[in-house]
């Protein structure tokens, strides 16, 4: 039997009396920052510094080998509540270079799912790039292409940030479009940078549109980390993303995460306060029945227990790596998301 393939049984009452059972294939697509993926090689085109051996954070094989096993050990345990093989499709974002990637699906947790990778280089000055990781059993890439954010400061100098990543292919005979973010950062301040972040969301809307010219009901996916809340004005007026699906109009965007981050529920912490800026917001072809095939199910944030700060200072938070030049040998300052898809099979 196809381990990817799940069998849930809902019960569905007809008259308050008849009970019909059907029959779902599942699906599981996520998104994880790794926090600084840095290799230990200097790249003499990039600042990496800080993460070499001779660096201020002393960053030894040692080191890295062990964040690859952390990272590693959580990427296998997504979503496989679910679904046995875990993530199917996995957007990630501050990686170095393809190299570390490489590494990194040739973990003992991770090696026997045989991940593909689709990357490029992205001319962010901190040298740190998105990708999308997938199982090709799955999911077939037809095309991908790196979209670059031409920004400008106020003076006219282009600030060089991460470019998106736009990656098209069939997911189990349908077709799925999914761009991977992460969007210019709020150093600097929220308001003053926001300007930054709701041009992303535009280039994402922009790129939907032309998708939907193609196909009124192309499955996008839109994922990253959004150094912006659900509530942020780049989601809510830009993408005009809707907390409930039944709002969502042809075109338009449906975020899960809006209710969770209304509850207080985040993935990052920062000054005491959740923020959640790792998402993934989907058109209405996935949560409209009429269109068929698959529908999102729903959302989880992977915030298991080992992967919080147990003490001190930063108490409750997300064990990252560092904090400063201190090693913490965590995970990452981000949770982990991700999205259950699911598909009624025909009887």
């Amino acid at each position: 039997m196809n381990k990817f393939i799940v069998f849930l049984c809902f019960t569905l009452i007809y008259n308050f009396s008849q009970a019909q059972e059907k029959q779902y294939k599942v699906g599981c697509i996520g998104f994880y920052n790794l926090e600084n993926l840095f290799d230990t090689v200097n790249d003499t085109l990039i600042n990496d510094e800080e993460f070499l051996p001779e660096g201020g954070k002393q960053w030894t094989e040692e080191r890295y080998n062990q964040k690859l096993g952390q990272l590693s050990k959580v990427v296998s345990e997504l979503g496989t509540e679910l679904s046995p093989d875990g993530v199917a499709i996995l957007g990630v974002a501050e990686i170095e270079n393809r190299k570390v990637l490489e590494d990194f699906v040739q973990t003992d947790a991770l090696k026997k799912r045989n991940y593909q990778i689709v990357h490029y280089d992205s001319p962010d000055k901190r040298g740190i790039d998105v990708a999308l990781l997938y199982q090709p059993k799955y999911f077939k890439v037809t095309s991908s292409k790196a979209i670059p954010l031409e920004i400008y400061d106020k003076d006219g100098e282009r600030k060089f940030t991460r470019d998106i990543l736009l990656v098209s292919g069939i997911y189990d005979e349908e077709p799925l479009h999914i761009m991977v973010n992460h969007w210019s950062s709020r150093r600097g301040g929220e308001k003053a940078t926001s300007k930054y972040r709701n041009f992303g969301a535009d280039i994402c809307k922009a790129v939907t549109d032309s998708l939907m010219a193609i196909n009124p009901d192309a499955k996008v996916m839109i994922m990253g980390d959004l150094n912006d809340d659900p509530t942020s004005p780049s989601v809510k007026k830009h993408l005009q993303a809707q907390r409930d699906k039944r709002s969502v109009k042809k075109g338009g965007f449906f975020n899960p995460w809006e209710n969770y981050f209304r509850k207080g529920i985040g993935t990052l912490a920062y000054r005491d306060a959740w923020s959640l800026f790792d998402q993934i917001i989907i058109t209405k072809a996935l949560v409209d029945p009429k269109v068929g095939g698959y529908q999102f199910y729903k959302a989880n944030i992977h915030n298991e227990p080992y992967l919080v700060q147990k003490t001190g200072q930063y108490k409750g938070y997300p064990l990252r790596t560092f904090v400063g030049n201190d090693f913490r040998g965590g995970y990452s300052d981000h949770f982990a998301v991700y999205v259950f898809l699911i598909k009624e099979l025909m009887q």
